[in-house]
């Protein structure tokens, strides 16, 4: 029988790409976006990843259909920006049910069928969770709780002995997740115009970041190995710098990232 794998976000950019590669590799593939892909061979189901009842019956309807869930894919979110005193609280909150409790919803769905049948699961974090970004405290600390939450669900899960859990934390890569990023450039003048400078920077390394099809690839890849590790990073040059803020003391590494991007 063919596997299914369940991809959220599969409608566009990372998500759209590793689909490519599952489909090519035989498997079913179940799309969860709000909004339908084009990608021929996808099943897509409207989802509201912030919806308890959307969520639930999203993968009420694939394991009806399928009768297990061989991998989930974690890989909606959203971005936004702004310094952390003029950030809106309902738009934190937002960015965090979107990028943490979203996951954990679909988490939640699965947990079930691949107890008793096995499975992996596969959160898409970013290298932005172990680095001290200015300005996108909030998108950064969200994907710091995925980070966290899948050491902790690696634990939990340990003793059923067929289920694995890991993260992949990618560098920029270049999607329409730069477009789509709600700036708040509240305070702006009272920073001295280094909200704007340092945001505008970001979304320059960006664009001229991997492409969607090499993390894809990459997912697919790490996806579809024996067993797993705790971690992945996307991009060479992004596994030195973490491999190097984890050796480096933080106040240094703090440092050079406000020289980085805080452009005075």
């Amino acid at each position: 029988m063919k596997k299914t794998v369940v991809i959220t976000g599969a409608s566009s950019g990372i998500g759209y790409h590793a689909a490519k590669y599952f489909l090519d590799g035989g498997y079913t593939v179940y799309g969860l976006s709000r909004n339908a892909g084009d990608l021929a061979g996808v099943k897509y189901i409207s989802t509201d990843l912030t919806d308890d009842t959307s969520v639930i019956a999203a993968f009420d309807k694939i394991i009806s259909e399928t009768g297990a869930i061989d991998i989930l894919i974690n890989n909606a979110g959203s971005g936004i920006s702004g310094a952390v005193e003029f950030t809106d609280l309902q738009d934190a909150k937002y960015q965090l049910d979107i990028n943490f409790f979203g996951m954990v919803r679909c988490i939640k769905c699965v947990m079930g069928v691949m107890r008793k049948n096995g499975g992996k699961i596969i959160n898409i974090s970013s290298a932005a969770a172990v680095f001290p970004l200015p300005f996108q405290a909030f998108y950064s600390a969200s994907k710091a709780a995925v980070n966290a939450l899948t050491l902790f669900l690696r634990n939990e899960v340990r003793k059923f002995g067929n289920i694995q859990v890991c993260a992949i934390m990618p560098g920029d890569v270049k999607t329409g997740f730069t477009y789509a990023r709600r700036k708040n450039e509240t305070g702006d003048e009272i920073y001295g115009g280094t909200i704007s400078r340092t945001i505008a920077c970001m979304e320059r390394d960006e664009v001229n970041g991997m492409t969607p099809e090499y993390m894809g690839r990459l997912i697919y890849k790490i996806a579809t190995k024996r067993k797993l590790k705790p971690f992945y990073v996307g991009g060479n040059k992004y596994k030195l710098f973490v491999f190097l803020e984890r050796l480096l003391p933080k106040s240094f590494v703090t440092y050079v990232l406000g020289k980085m991007y805080i452009k005075q």
